[in-house]
């Protein structure tokens, strides 16, 4: 069955851009002795090198209000009270992590989303990604995710946008990069007339660098929605906190 399932292929894969990373957690009781569908889900089960763990509120009572817990589970609640209070009643996730074998295609990411579709389908009721700073609910996940069938790159990282000491500029910056073993994307100091486009840069990046470019040191930008002279220069570490991954800084030099 799995050699009829549709490959997600990375057209500009390059060896040595880094190796990918997944996390989700998925609240609520989840029926996995339920038989998977590869043909339904589109998906061949868990990928190599990516793991399953149930917690539980008796045992790992600390796992699960880790999740529901800070900034991003107060924006959840504010966003959706109803589901955040549902969330906070679960006593059991699911978490799905771990860096898939081969990255030579997005062959991996396909078969996640449909483990993650099959585990909503199977009683989960709400998916949080912490690498993207997101919670889904299944509706909002099947849309935008599953129904894609393809592998949408820009549904996968979000676009955050921040303001700087100087309120006529904002900070331009990517989460979730790591799921594709690549670096988010940081452009500081953003005026007013460049901020459509950096966001039109930012997409091409999520895009391409999903689909396997490895960006070079020092490389130039060349959009002519941009002036000359901007460039990109990789930098940071898997542990910083505003990305949990490395990226890729991007400025220009009357904006330094």
């Amino acid at each position: 069955m799995s050699a009829e399932l549709k490959t997600w292929d990375r057209p500009h894969y390059t060896e040595g851009g880094g190796n990918p990373f997944l996390f989700y957690v998925v609240f609520g009781r989840v029926d996995t002795s339920a038989p998977f569908s590869q043909s339904e889900y589109r998906a061949a089960g868990p990928a190599d090198g990516i793991e399953m763990s149930v917690y539980n509120a008796q045992e790992h009572a600390d796992v699960l209000d880790g999740f529901r817990s800070g900034y991003l589970w107060e924006a959840f609640i504010a966003s959706n009270p109803n589901l955040a209070s549902e969330v906070q009643e679960c006593d059991e996730c699911l978490v799905v992590r771990g860096t898939p074998s081969d990255d030579t295609t997005l062959n991996y990411m396909r078969d996640t989303v449909g483990l993650l579709t099959y585990m909503l389908d199977q009683g989960g009721i709400a998916i949080f990604d912490p690498l993207m700073f997101q919670w889904w609910n299944p509706v909002e996940w099947h849309q935008q995710i599953f129904e894609a069938d393809e592998p949408a790159p820009e549904n996968h990282v979000v676009i955050l946008i921040s303001e700087e000491d100087d309120p006529t500029l904002k900070w331009f910056h990517t989460r979730g990069m790591r799921k594709f073993g690549r670096p988010d994307i940081s452009v500081p100091a953003v005026p007013t007339t460049m901020e459509q486009g950096v966001i039109d840069l930012c997409n091409r990046m999520i895009e391409h660098q999903a689909l396997g470019l490895v960006v070079p040191e020092g490389q130039e930008v060349r959009m002519d929605s941009l002036p000359p002279g901007g460039t990109m220069h990789h930098a940071g570490d898997l542990e910083d906190p505003d990305f949990n991954n490395v990226h890729i800084k991007i400025t220009w030099p009357e904006f330094e």
